[in-house]
């Protein structure tokens, strides 16, 4: 009997001390550097997101977070290395909705973009909006589907690339409107806006932060926003349900993840404090700014938005058949 309680104690010993390994890893945190990784080169809106986020978050920590560019391969590159990291707290990750996409997009990875992370917070989203160049006739949703349908070859559509979420929703929409639209893929916002500019091609769903810009200037007409409502910076431009079409939202979002094997009570600990950060007025000024929304999602609450964007780009991503090996 007494050999068998024992045995009891130490099992609730043991159980004890596991549970208490995350709660002090959690109270101890940080006790040295953090590194969080961009999938990108610097100067783009994610990277701009992550350090403001890494220049605020020494006053909360005592302790540095430097931002590491690891572009390549469409996050990828930096999202293997990510999930290859120990789960500690000290390598975080600050990506797109590129992640989400991936686990459909790519025949092959040497990770699950799905299992291999831990969604800490959703900072922060930023619609895409349907602009068309000037020289098109059509000045709302309906002149122009009814444009595109007259139009012997359809319309051109630019993208940011293959596979990337102004693609894939330009794709979701050729789908919902019956329309043709010939697909031209360019290497990023910049190409892609000048071209559009000059009349080269004539439509795309472009990031609001990258768009707005020229819509405010009148290079490019706003044909409507892929929102649940208006923006104040383009009041004018109705949403896609206000033009007709219900349901039909699309954003790039910004979001922070950290290795799957991170304990929750350090994912609970790392999200408050960013949100404390994001919540800030001046913060989400600045978000704001750029065109989008702040989330500050909990970990849960991120959890069910990844789950829903990755059965929602799936679909985007068999309509338009691409691939990568």
């Amino acid at each position: 009997m007494m050999k068998k309680l024992k045995g009891i104690i130490g099992v609730c010993a043991a159980l004890s001390m596991g549970l208490a390994a995350p709660t002090a890893l959690a109270a101890d945190y940080p006790n040295k550097p953090v590194t969080l990784v961009v999938p990108y080169p610097p100067g783009g809106a994610t990277d701009v997101i992550a350090r403001l986020i890494a220049e605020k978050l020494p006053a909360e920590w005592g302790q540095q977070v430097v931002v590491n560019n690891r572009p390549g391969a469409g996050t990828t590159v930096a999202a293997e290395a990510v999930a290859r990291a120990p789960g500690d707290g000290y390598t975080l990750y600050m990506t797109t909705a590129a992640h989400t996409i991936s686990a459909s997009l790519y025949k092959k990875l040497n990770y699950d973009p799905l299992k291999d992370f831990a969604p800490i917070t959703l900072t922060s989203t930023i619609p895409l909006v349907l602009v068309t160049t000037p020289s098109l006739p059509a000045k709302n949703l309906d002149e122009l589907i009814a444009y595109a349908k007259k139009s012997p070859d359809g319309l051109s559509m630019a993208s940011t690339g293959n596979g990337t979420p102004q693609h894939l929703t330009g794709e979701l929409f050729k789908a919902r409107t019956g329309i043709n639209l010939v697909h031209v893929p360019y290497k990023g916002d910049a190409p892609m806006l000048t071209d559009l500019i000059g009349g080269q091609v004539q439509m795309a769903f472009v990031t609001l932060s990258a768009a707005l810009p020229h819509i405010q200037s009148g290079k490019l007409h706003a044909i409507a926003l892929a929102h649940s409502r208006r923006v104040d910076a383009i009041k004018q431009v109705p949403t896609m349900e206000e033009s007709g079409m219900k349901d039909f939202e699309a954003a790039t979002w910004f979001g922070l993840f950290a290795p799957a094997s991170m304990p929750d009570g350090l994912r609970e600990k790392i999200y408050r404090d960013v949100a404390k950060i994001v919540s800030t007025p001046d913060m989400t000024k600045k978000l704001q700014d750029m065109g989008g929304d702040v989330n500050n999602s909990s970990p849960k609450e991120f959890q069910a938005f990844i789950n829903d964007e990755a059965a929602r780009w799936a679909e985007g991503v068999k309509l338009s058949g691409a691939q990568i090996d």
